[in-house]
């Protein structure tokens, strides 16, 4: 039974999104075969969608999960994920990401004769898969030639027998017919597990094993956005999924040689870069997840002292700041070192109720504004009287950054000063991340006067984008590039237009 794993490994991600959830499981064992998927998913967090009759139900000993946050899609049950489809063999997808070729793709997934049933680019990316993998069998043809060759790597679970080369052909197919960001789980029924990533790198992507507790033995395999998924699991890091490869975890088989324990990898892109998304490390990952090798907290202190140096750059040694606050809960590391680099008191001066959501990833402007004071609270004490350093991961439309300004005036504050982890946002994400349109953005054709000024700040220090990646980068320094389009408008998908944007900014504002 893998349900509880994925129930817990969910909850460990529970911050990447909180509009729906989704679990599909299944057999893949040869005396307990499965005729179908066992599936639950629902609008709302994990703890609410999920009770105890699930965990009786979701019955099987493979199976993968997903917490949705809205980028492309609406907000009703059938967006939830994983989604399915019964051809070529029976296949449930889980996508973190967006497509930004998802509308003439879906053109061509119609013409070709296939139902979608939902408006989000998931469905579209399954789709596409089945279709790729199910004309790469059509090619070879299940059990053909290398399918029941382990030394050319194809081997039988349950019912099916696949050769390993057609599933890793029909990824390279996939990713040639789609672009943006994306890291994906399939299950396929009564075989295994795939998990693949992006050519850029942009959405991340990790796979972790553990000494399996089955009767049988083996290795548990696990891949997940985060390795805290993995870790809370007690799961043991492999490492990340390279950009454009493809895992593929088997379940034992005592018949497979010794030296491989059930998972096969390979990269299916001819030209993948690591551009990994820089918003991740700022804001959405965990701080204690590893991502592309670095350690999310230890850049985010690295964040912290450069940001320290550019405002002693800005105001020199005597800064007048008498206090350093943090807004909960991401910007804590971050803070923690700019007091420390300024020699300046830390102080935690809001108390956050944790039974609210993220007001960033929180569908609609005024359930953000309305979700800031029920979130969070002043401690009056450490403001009154004090100039006061606000520091914040990032400040994307300045709805919560306003509305604490506010409230530390409100607490007696003298001066209410902001500095921001991460560069200004000023241009829309189209790789999974909701900024979709720059008049949403409060630093969107505003210099950083005009935006304290907007704030009701003293004053706004962001961080350069260059110190940024630095900081990311001095904990590993393999990494080349990101994708800082929110901050640079820059995508490196190299696909998107003007035309494009502007397409974007009508859906949403229609």
């Amino acid at each position: 039974m893998c349900v509880q794993d994925l129930i817990d490994g969910l909850t460990a991600l529970q911050h990447r999104g909180q509009d729906a959830a989704g679990i599909v499981t299944a057999s893949t064992s040869a005396s307990w075969e499965t005729t179908h998927f066992c599936t639950e998913k629902g609008l709302g967090a994990v703890r609410d969608v999920f009770q105890q009759k699930h965990v009786d139900e979701l019955l099987g000993n493979v199976g993968i999960g997903h917490c949705r946050y809205p980028t492309a899609g609406g907000s009703c049950s059938r967006e939830s994920q994983p989604l399915y489809v019964n051809y070529p063999c029976g296949l449930a997808l889980a996508h973190n990401g967006n497509l930004t070729n998802a509308a003439s793709e879906r053109e061509k997934v119609v013409k070709g004769l296939r139902h979608l049933n939902a408006t989000s680019d998931s469905e579209i990316l399954l789709n596409i898969f089945a279709d790729e993998l199910q004309a790469e069998l059509q090619r070879t043809g299940p059990g053909k030639g290398r399918g029941g060759d382990y030394a050319a790597g194809g081997e039988r679970h349950g019912s099916l027998e696949l050769p390993h080369e057609a599933i890793f052909a029909a990824v390279r197919a996939t990713m040639l017919r789609c672009r943006g960001g994306y890291s994906v789980v399939v299950l396929i029924h009564n075989f295994g597990v795939l998990g693949f990533r992006d050519p850029w790198g942009i959405r991340p992507l990790c796979v972790s094993s553990r000494a399996s507790a089955s009767k049988e033995g083996g290795v548990d395999y696990c891949v997940a956005s985060e390795s805290a998924a993995a870790d809370v699991l007690g799961y043991t890091l492999l490492g990340d999924v390279a950009p454009g490869e493809a895992v593929l975890m088997l379940p034992f088989n005592p018949d497979r040689p010794r030296e491989n324990k059930g998972l096969f990898r390979k990269i299916c892109h001819d030209e993948p870069s690591l551009s990994p998304c820089l918003f991740e490390f700022v804001y959405f990952a965990r701080p204690d997840s590893i991502i592309d090798g670095v350690c999310v907290y230890e850049a985010r202190l690295r964040m912290g002292a450069n940001l320290a140096e550019k405002i002693k750059r800005m105001f020199g040694e005597d800064h007048g700041i008498d206090v350093v606050i943090p807004v909960p809960d991401t910007s804590r590391t971050s803070a923690l070192q700019c007091a420390y680099t300024l020699k300046c008191d830390y102080r935690e001066g809001f108390v956050k109720n944790h039974y609210v959501g993220r007001t960033f990833i929180m569908p609609g402007q005024a359930k953000r504004r309305k979700a800031v004071r029920m979130k969070l609270n002043t401690v009056k004490a450490e403001f009154e009287g004090r100039r006061v350093l606000l520091v914040d991961d990032s400040i994307v439309r300045g709805t919560t950054t306003r509305e604490l300004v506010i409230m530390s005036k409100e607490a007696g504050a003298k001066d209410v000063c902001i500095c921001s982890a991460a560069p200004e946002v000023r241009h829309p994400n189209v790789y999974g991340i909701d900024i979709p349109t720059q008049a949403e953005l409060i630093a969107f054709n505003r210099d950083p006067a005009g935006i304290a000024k907007e704030l009701g700040a003293t004053w706004v220090v962001y961080q350069d984008l260059a110190d940024l990646e630095a900081a990311v980068q001095h904990v590993n320094p393999k990494i080349k590039t990101f994708e800082t389009s929110v901050f640079s408008g820059k995508y490196v998908t190299g696909d998107i237009s003007l035309e494009y944007l502007e397409d974007l900014r009508l859906k949403r504002t229609s």
